[in-house]
């Protein structure tokens, strides 16, 4: 492999490296940081000898990011309030069937149910299950024996059985409730959006320290719109409305003028009525969003 084609190489695999970072550490810095820091090594990589340049990548990039995580997980536990993945705005890739795979792997709830899992755990689940790679493969980028491969998987999927939170809501419905929230806002008009909330429906916002914002998840429908009634429409008023591509679903960026000052993303539940809303508020996690 000669230098020019090393390079070329690496940018086919950039994507492929960015969205298995995102998924691993929840952070769109982190994972870019932690893809750059893949390049750098590369780059001074003797390629000639390697036989599996993108098996090589997969394991630089899987075991970097275990390190953040691991020293991401201290700093999560004196996080102020409630901690959210940052938003990544995505689009339309792939075959339906892919798209639509990659996109629940992608939501702000399935991101916070990995959180539950060990670094270890969480690699080999996302290995195995998302971007197909088969036990051997996954051991070898793990450094364990095939056998503790195969429990790893087991025990991430133990523990994310109990919580079925990668549905997507067909998209007209995603449109709808977008309607719903706004007018909600824009007029105080509740009717339609109140048909689309689950009854334990819950909303939650993660401002970090930051900026002012709830201190605690709010459950239950009549909490959640006297929230959205009482505070939102308040504090948003003066906002622009923007409806846009967020973590494999529709979602929302709320602007003050070229600043995105809020973003919201949703949970489904099974009968594609709301079960969760997300609302991201940490200035350092919204700079990087495109308006």
């Amino acid at each position: 492999m000669t230098a020019i084609d090393s390079a070329a190489f690496f940018e086919e695999q950039r994507r492929y490296l960015l969205n298995l970072a995102y998924r691993l550490l929840g952070s769109r810095a982190e994972a870019e940081d932690a893809v750059q820091d893949c390049f750098l090594k590369w780059r001074e990589a003797d390629h000639a000898s390697l036989d599996n340049p993108q098996a090589w990548l997969t394991t630089l990039c899987t075991r970097r990011c275990i390190d953040l995580l691991r020293s991401a997980r201290r700093a999560r536990v004196d996080y102020v309030g409630t901690w959210l993945p940052e938003p990544l705005p995505t689009g339309d890739e792939g075959s339906p069937e892919q798209a639509l795979e990659l996109a629940s792997s992608l939501s702000t709830a399935f991101l916070l149910l990995l959180e539950r899992l060990t670094p270890k755990e969480r690699a080999a689940y996302l290995l195995f299950e998302i971007f197909d790679h088969d036990y051997p493969a996954i051991a070898e980028v793990l450094g364990v024996q095939e056998t503790a491969c195969r429990k790893l998987v087991s025990r991430a999927r133990s523990g994310l059985a109990q919580d079925k939170v990668r549905h997507l809501a067909p998209r007209d419905r995603q449109e709808q409730l977008l309607d719903a929230f706004h007018a909600a806002l824009a007029s105080g008009a509740t009717g339609q959006l109140v048909t689309l909330l689950a009854e334990d429906v819950e909303l939650c916002a993660d401002g970090g320290g930051k900026v002012p914002t709830l201190a605690r998840i709010l459950h239950g429908k009549p909490a959640v719109l006297e929230f959205i009634l009482g505070s939102l429409r308040g504090y948003w008023a003066d906002y622009a409305w923007q409806p846009s591509e967020l973590n494999g679903g529709r979602g929302v960026l709320l602007l003050s003028g070229e600043r995105v000052v809020a973003s919201v993303t949703f949970a489904y539940d099974e009968a594609g009525r709301v079960s969760n809303i997300y609302i991201l508020r940490n200035p350092d996690k919204l700079e990087m969003l495109p308006t």
